[in-house]
């Protein structure tokens, strides 16, 4: 070896003889989804109105081109996922580990508040309402209250159950873990469409743009419940303690979250994003247990019975639904979009935390018992703003008027005991929930574009920081920043639903090779 190529691999590392930052940092990639977030949020500073009109027209296009698609591929995932774990490839251990990586406790914490997130709350109360007060087309003509109330909750089970989880690694989980662990690839999105490609994908512009696609999805996906909670909590504190709902209680909200989710991020998986989620599914718990006992406790398990049953008898009508598409596209098709975009980079969440788990505690886990446990606490928010709404009309659906998500909230829970103390602790598991998908989307980017599963922590820093202060800059315009984003996640996730598309068959391909390899 010269002596010119010694030098220069020594000036990459550091004193430990670890990567220095920019020896490990893709390039590309930062300056591609960094890029364009900010010629976004310079655009939207500029003129949000034009924005806003050009993301609309975007959002139209990619629904009616790729809406059918998508309901095809999330329902093809879920089928093929559950087709795995019950075959023999079922007990094939992943990520190159003969035991857990963590407890299965910390394990089910992490995956329940990544991927449930800051929807999991405010969506809980208001989607089952919104519902409610007007029915979904396949559930149109029906009038009486109580059949309303099953339905409704039905159709949020459809757009928070099995599918949706589903897509956010089951299969994806399994494909990264593998092409990572086993055969050394590096952890971007990339490297999903390895197995089509092969090195093609892994160098030059293709494989650039396929990380920095997903990168910009998910960041939209983030930046969006991240300022969406700061707007959500400032109107509950004004509420609740008359502290004014303006911009600067708003940033304050944001500073506080980005310290907390940044911090986190930098302690690591082990760390701070373990304890902030095993904080987030105590608390969690605790008070879907408060609700349950003290809330309209029969109502709750009679409709969540009910529904559930419905949900299972028309699974297959509602997530294949077309014949009204302009609904779809501000309910399903939305969703799905939503849920795609976070596909690739919470698959590389998953297969971080999950090594030494087999095929089917992974696929039983994000396709069957997080859905169910999501459907349930769905139940004790939705159902009860459902009880207390048939008990007496108006008391949640008029704050909710508008589709005022954080009022719907508040209006189910002061109707508890102890109303004032259950809504403040609601804000508070709102913010942490944000702030654990914060956190563990800052490392996942930050993976990306490292290409390690210990990505540097001044990474870590810079994509906590810039998360936050985009949200910070978007909801200074107003509701229409936060809006314009969240259509803007749709139109990302159509490049990104093309790189999950392979992993239909790449999956089960990578589990028939790895069975025979294990012996099983």
């Amino acid at each position: 070896m010269s002596n010119s190529t010694e030098a220069t691999l020594a000036m990459n590392k550091d004193i430990n003889g670890k990567p220095t930052l920019l020896s490990s940092l893709d390039l590309p990639v930062f300056l591609i989804s960094g890029g364009a977030l900010l010629l976004f949020v310079a655009a939207a500073l500029y003129d949000i109105e034009l924005v806003s009109r050009l993301v609309n027209s975007a959002f139209a296009t990619s629904t009616r081109l790729f809406g059918a698609y998508w309901q095809v591929l999330l329902l093809l995932t879920f089928l093929i996922g559950l087709v795995m774990a019950a075959g023999r490839g079922g007990r094939v251990r992943l990520g190159n580990l003969s035991t857990p990586e963590m407890s299965t406790f910390q394990w089910m914490s992490i995956i329940m508040c990544t991927l449930l997130a800051g929807g999991g709350v405010f969506w809980a109360a208001a989607e089952p309402m919104a519902h409610f007060m007007s029915p979904p087309p396949l559930y149109a003509g029906e009038t009486d209250k109580m059949n309303m109330a099953i339905n409704a909750l039905a159709q949020s089970f459809m757009h928070w159950g099995f599918l949706a989880w589903a897509i956010l690694g089951s299969l994806t989980g399994v494909v990264f873990m593998h092409l990572h662990y086993d055969k050394g690839l590096p952890l971007k999105p990339r490297t999903l469409l390895y197995p089509v490609f092969g090195d093609r994908v892994m160098k030059g512009w293709l494989g650039a743009l396929v990380d920095a696609s997903c990168v910009l999805a998910v960041v939209a996906g983030t930046v969006g419940p991240i300022g969406f909670l700061g707007l959500q909590v400032s109107f509950g504190l004004e509420k609740l303690f008359g502290i004014p709902d303006v911009y600067s209680t708003q940033v304050a909200i944001l500073i506080g979250l980005i310290v907390i989710y940044t911090l986190s991020a930098v302690s690591g998986v082990t760390r701070g994003i373990q304890i902030l989620s095993n904080a987030n599914v105590v608390l969690a718990a605790f008070l879907m247990l408060f609700i349950f006992l003290f809330g309209p406790t029969s109502f709750i398990v009679d409709t969540f019975l009910n529904a559930f049953g419905l949900y299972l008898d028309n699974f297959i009508p509602m997530a294949t639904f077309r014949a009204d598409p302009a609904w779809l596209d501000w309910w399903t098709v939305f969703f799905w979009g939503w849920f795609l975009g976070y596909g690739p980079l919470m698959a590389m969440f998953v297969a971080r935390i999950s090594r030494g788990r087999t095929v089917r505690q992974v696929i039983m886990l994000i396709s069957i018992i997080a859905p169910m446990i999501t459907c349930f606490w769905f139940t004790i928010m939705g159902g009860s703003g459902l009880a207390f709404e048939l008990a007496t009309p108006g008391s949640v659906s008029e704050p909710f008027t508008g589709f005022n998500l954080p009022a719907a909230l508040l209006a189910i829970t002061e109707q508890l005991p102890l109303g004032f103390v259950i809504s403040v602790l609601f804000l508070v598991l709102t913010t942490i929930f944000v702030a654990t998908t914060g956190d563990s989307m800052t490392y996942a980017v930050s993976m990306v574009m490292t290409g390690t599963d210990h990505p540097h922590a001044s990474v870590r820093v810079f994509w906590g920081i810039m998360m936050g202060v985009v949200a910070a800059i978007l909801i200074s315009i107003g509701s229409g920043g936060i809006s314009a984003l969240q259509s803007f996640i749709v139109v990302t996730a159509v490049p990104v639903s093309l790189v999950l598309l392979p992993t239909l068959w790449t999956a089960p391909q990578i589990i028939k090779r790895m069975a025979a390899e294990q012996g099983l």
